[in-house]
């Protein structure tokens, strides 16, 4: 596991967007693992410039992304279908049959569950983009699930729904369930990159680093994968 540790957000994103880019421009037809929340915004602000700027086009990449919130439809402009169009595939040349993410909205979500799976095992996954949360998981895999766990609906943590919240106008509105990849998913990327800042990361950056590997912080499977950079800024490794 390689930690970069920079003095910004800012230079996080523009250090991590690179790896991405590079990865676009020598493998047109890559398939790319990609998050939702406030960590990956640089990201997708520096993709979105180049692209713009650089002509670098993905009309032939993938995507997957990792999670969808269980109940909201996907015009919701609270769900993750939404948040990707806003921030990042309006503004490319993606195609939308190569999009994927999944349905939060399906009646039998176990049907859901095997075939985003199945869509998975046929395309293995070049670089995974992750944020952490407070409580260690990645994706919406909370403490607790096995490492070996594939896409399924999951019951969200409180301290998950306290930390969305800004994203809600209460927490009355922020749901409760979700539905995401499972950490066997992550792990069997080519490559992984996880975005940390903050203070509030720092407990996590630790256990996911130098921790025991252990199902109480899920973060810490990412020690079983052998290509794995974790970018952080001072305040997210001030513990490590």
């Amino acid at each position: 596991m390689e930690i970069k540790v920079f003095d910004s957000y800012e230079e996080i994103s523009k250090a991590a967007s690179k790896i991405i880019i590079n990865q676009v421009k020598n493998k047109p037809e890559s398939i790319l693992g990609l998050a939702t929340g406030s960590s990956p915004l640089g990201i997708y602000k520096e993709m979105i410039q180049d692209h713009k700027g650089n002509n670098t086009t993905y009309q032939n990449i993938t995507t997957f992304n990792l999670d969808e919130y269980y109940g909201i439809k996907k015009t919701h402009p609270k769900s993750y279908h939404y948040f990707m169009k806003k921030n990042l595939f309006n503004h490319i040349d993606i195609k939308k049959e190569n999009i994927n993410i999944p349905n939060g909205v399906s009646k039998e979500m176990d049907i859901e569950c095997k075939e985003y799976n199945d869509k998975l095992e046929e395309h293995q996954i070049d670089i995974q983009l992750l944020g952490i949360g407070r409580n260690g998981h990645i994706g919406f895999n909370e403490p607790g699930t096995p490492f070996d766990s594939t896409t399924h609906q999951v019951k969200l943590d409180e301290k998950t729904r306290q930390d969305n919240e800004r994203f809600f106008d209460s927490i009355e509105e922020v749901p409760h369930y979700a539905i995401t990849m499972g950490i066997k998913n992550i792990l069997q990327s080519k490559r992984i990159i996880l975005i940390a800042t903050g203070k509030c990361k720092a407990d996590a950056v630790y256990g996911m680093i130098r921790g025991p590997i252990d199902i109480n912080c899920p973060a810490s499977s990412l020690q079983m994968h052998d290509d794995v950079t974790v970018f952080v800024d001072k305040a997210a490794a001030s513990k490590l």
